[in-house]
This record gives C-alpha cells, structure tokens and sequence, in this order.
C-alpha cells in the first residue's frame, strides 16, 4: 500500500542562489502529481528532495517532507539510505548514464530487492522476470543477461523501471521515463505505469515536460518557473482553462509542433547526402552478416537544405543509421555518398574538413558532456580544433552559441554536472553548431526538452535552414517534431526502410500501415486519449481514481 506526501515550505539553495522557494502540495495513495514546468525550473530538485537528497553543491535549506508517519529530512543519512529503493524508488530520466556499463542487466535490476534482504536471488530473479514482460521488454526471459550497452535507450528506460518497481516501493518518482521511448512503446509503458499504481495504491511524482502524456497520467499537475508554484489544480481544469499566464504559454508552447515547416523542400541537383544498401549491425563480421544486425539494404537522399525525419520503433535501427553517417559505425555493405565523394567508413579515415561537415547531436546529453570539464571549455574545441579560433576569439564565439540555444553566457564557467537535462542537450546541439557543418545529425534532440525550449529548438532549426542552408537528418519518436521538421519522413522499422513519405503527402493517404499505427499512438493533449486508446485495440483500462491530491 501507498503512502501519503506531504510537502510544506521546502526550500532549496546553492551557494547564495536559491533554486526552490516555498513548495507545498499532499499527494494520497494512488494518486499522480504532476511537476511541469521549463528546464531548470525545480522538477527534478523538487523530486529528489523527497529522497531527502540534493544533488552536490545544493543543500535542502528548510521546509518538511513527509512520507506516510517518516519526516524524511530530519532522518540520519543512514536512515535516508534505507528508505531509498525500499519505500521510495526513483525512475531517472537518462538511463544511459545509470547503468553500470560492465555488469549485466539481471545483475543490476535484482540488487535493491538483495540489498534491502526482500527477496533471495533465486525469486528476485522470477520478478525481474515479470517486470520485464510486464514492462513490454522483449526476450523477458533473456535479456536481463545483456549488457546495457547491448539494448536500445527506449528498452533501457523500462529496465529502470523494472529495477524501481522491483522492491515494491511506496512512493515512485518518474522524471521523464517516457522520453526515450517510441510513441507505440510509450503507450504500453504508460499503461503498465498506471496499472502500477492504482493496483498497489503507489503514491506518484511524475516529472516531465511533455503535457499530452501528463495529461494521461495526472490526477493533478504542479506548474513550476524559476523554483516556484505558478498553480496547481486538477489535470482536466489544468488543460481546460489554466489560470496562470505561464500554465497557458506552456499548453501553446506544446501545440507548436503541430505546425508544418516554413522553410521550402529542396529535391534540386545533386544529393548532398546519398545512402544506397546500407547494412549495419555489431558483433564479429562473418561472410559479410555481423553477428547482430541491426540495418539492411537502407536507401534515401538528402538534399542540400532538406531535412529528412526518421521514425520508428525502439531498436529499428534510427540511431544506428546515423553512427554510420557519422563514422561511428562501420557499415558491412552499402555505400554513403557525400556532396558526390564516398564517405569512408570509419572516423579515422576522415578528413578534417569532413568531421566539420559532418555533425552529431547525440541522443544522451548525459554520457556525451565530459562532466569534468566547464561548458566554455566544451565549446570552445571545436572552435580552435575545426576554426583556429585564439581565445580571444572562441570566447566570444561561446557567448553567440550560448545565446543561440537560450542559454545564459554564465553557464560558460561551470560544468555540466549541476544542469538540468534540457540545459546539457542545448549544449550538446551548441557543439555541433560550433562547428558550422553542412549536415547535423539529430538523434532525439527535443526528447529531453520542456515544450517552451523544444519549440525553440525547432523554429532555431528552420531558421538555420533558411539562414545557412544547413541540412537534417532528424531521428526522432515524436511525430509532431517531425513533421514541424522535416521535408519528408523515412519510415523505419526492424532495420529496414519501409517508407518514405513527402510533406505534401503527410494528410493525404492512406500511407503504409506501420506508419499510420504510428501516427495514431502519438499522445493527444487531453484526457482520456490512452484510454480510448487502450480500449479501440481491445485492452481497456480501469477509470481514474479520482483527484484528492492538494
């Protein structure tokens, strides 16, 4: 059984700067409150203070946290311990950089049931099991017996969820489980999300800033701006008929990727981009197969100034297809064209002129910043090693990239350790700016961003297009981005191109079955969508429980 929440006047700093003021809100068993709000405005602060936690160089400088009959600040840090992964589990939003690269799945997602003595080996193996399948992980039975390296970021995502639900908790926190995964996936994810936590009366923080799907798991939503309360109220009057102007701006904000894009497709001269039989894969290579193969016999041009989106599933291949672009991955057959000249496999047999043109945003902005180095110092290698740039020269160049990604010119000066996730990828998208490429590879780059800053991203994006006739090659799970995007959609599923669909023909139809199953999984912003959802392919859902969370 769930536990009550019962937030009142907490207050976090760092240094002489204050990063939440005055928070209040109860949350009861079974219920789901929901914090939004800009990158950097206090979520994931909030969240983890329950734990009694700040992360370093912050400190929880006054207010109470109550969970059930446990004042949770005023325990001994041994006390804080135990109630972590026990009665309190975390769901974190990067995976990728939770996971201990070197140990097996099983081994990682059974350790809070061994440590807190829940279960012997043997069971917590049977759960993890069931979780997985639960979870809709493929291969439940054997996966746990990968590495984390060896599984999509979407299927590392539910494997933290597994490892969090694991010890049966009674509060879960979710910051941005979601934001990796599929829109298909997600729905089966949020599905057994919710089932979680009415059939074992868990008592819920959620954090994220994608509002169609708060909008299907909220009984209330927390609207938070610079560390504070903007309101707080009932999901459906939230969505309805918000009372603050931020709230509205926010819900504005998450329609803008309905919107088609502005700049015009260019389908003119010779390919910039040209991908004919492209396979793929990891593992030993034997008579041309890798012992895994991830991409097969993919074809698509891309033109100067055209963005091109691709889509599809956790584990079709979309982040592989890009590592071959770039030279990450060495491709098994097929060839890669570039402004005319074959593009070698590997990264070492590029010339430094094509690493310039050639750009990489990676999906994780967590495992792609070096936490030991200041963001000024991240900016500025590219500026000296592509542009000669003296130093003079690339600080100033860092102040203009900073400003581009709206970002403040003082993040110059710190690491990337104490900033939000939408803050690092912004970084992560400057970087690859501060090479002034002619083709930048977008892995994900809106999915760790708040609505106001991924619509930002995405005008800065047509913008560019316009500006310096820059090309995309956008991966991405989130539809509207796409189409806000792109020129025309690759659809990719199982490491094959099953289609390719112009802009012009988006509305039109009916196009290849995969993709409209896509498209109708796309969250919609109201309540209700995944039941109706869930209930249209026959899976149905239990109604709300009710709003009693204040």
């Amino acid at each position: 059984m769930g536990a009550r929440i019962e937030v009142d006047g907490l207050r976090i700093v760092a240094g002489a700067s204050i990063l939440v003021q005055d928070i209040g809100f109860t949350v009861e068993p079974g219920q789901v409150l929901a914090l939004i709000g800009e990158s950097g405005s206090g979520k994931t602060t909030i969240a983890l203070a329950l734990m009694g936690y700040a992360r370093r160089g912050c400190r929880i400088a006054g207010g109470r946290v109550r969970i059930g009959d446990t004042e949770v600040l005023a325990l001994p840090e041994s006390g804080k311990r135990a109630l972590r992964g026990r009665r309190m589990a975390y769901i974190a939003q990067s995976a990728a950089a939770s996971f201990n690269p070197s140990r097996r799945i099983l081994d990682q997602v059974v350790e809070p049931a061994l440590l807190h003595g829940l279960l012997e080996r043997e069971a917590a193996e049977r759960k993890a099991v069931e979780l997985f399948r639960e979870l809709a992980l493929p291969d439940p039975e054997t996966i746990g017996q990968r590495y984390p390296h060896e599984v999509s970021g979407g299927q590392l995502q539910r494997v933290m969820a597994a490892m969090a639900l694991i010890a049966d908790p009674d509060v879960v926190i979710f910051d941005e489980p979601t934001t990796a995964l599929d829109v298909t996936t997600q729905i089966e994810v949020l599905a057994a999300f919710r089932r979680a936590i009415r059939e074992r009366g868990v008592s819920a923080i959620y954090v994220s800033h994608d509002l169609a799907v708060v909008a299907q798991m909220a009984d209330r939503i927390l609207v938070l701006r610079h560390g504070r309360m903007r309101e707080c109220a009932g999901t459906a009057q939230i969505l309805a008929s918000p009372n603050d102007e931020y709230t509205r701006s926010l819900l504005d904000a998450a329609r803008v990727g309905e919107r088609a894009p502005d700049a015009p497709p260019a389908t003119a001269g010779t390919p910039l981009l040209e991908v004919a039989g492209l396979s793929a894969g990891y593992g030993r290579v034997r008579d041309g197969k890798p012992e895994f193969p991830v991409l097969a016999d993919v074809d698509f041009k891309l033109y100067r100034g055209q963005a091109i989106g691709v889509i599809g599933e956790s584990g079709s291949g979309k982040s592989t297809l890009a590592r071959c672009i770039a030279g990450l991955i060495a491709p098994v057959a097929g060839t890669i064209h570039f402004d005319g000249k074959a593009l070698p496999g590997q990264l070492a047999q590029r010339d430094r002129e094509t690493l310039r043109r050639v750009q990489i945003v990676f999906q994780h902005a967590d495992t792609a910043l070096n936490p030991a180095h200041t963001v000024g110092r991240i900016l500025e290698r590219p500026l000296a090693f592509f542009h000669g740039m003296d130093a003079a020269s690339r600080r100033r160049r860092v102040a203009e990239l900073l400003d581009l990604v709206k970002l403040p010119a003082a993040l110059a000066d710190r690491t990337s350790v104490g900033l939000s996730g939408g803050q690092k990828q912004r970084i992560n998208l400057a970087r690859a700016l501060a090479a002034q490429p002619d083709l930048i590879l977008c892995d994900e780059v809106t999915s760790a961003l708040d609505p106001v800053v991924a619509a930002a991203i995405l005008d800065l994006i047509a913008e560019l297009r316009r500006e310096v006739n820059a090309s995309y090659l956008f991966i991405s799970h989130d539809m509207h981005s796409v189409r806000a995007v792109c020129d025309s959609i690759v659809v990719m599923r199982h490491g094959r191109k099953l289609a390719q669909i112009a802009r012009e023909d988006h509305a039109r139809g009916p196009h290849h079955p995969y993709y409209e199953q896509l498209a109708r999984s796309v969250p919609e912003l109201r309540t209700g969508w995944l039941d109706d959802v869930l209930a249209a392919s026959g899976r149905g859902t239990r109604a709300p429980t009710g709003e009693t969370a204040s």
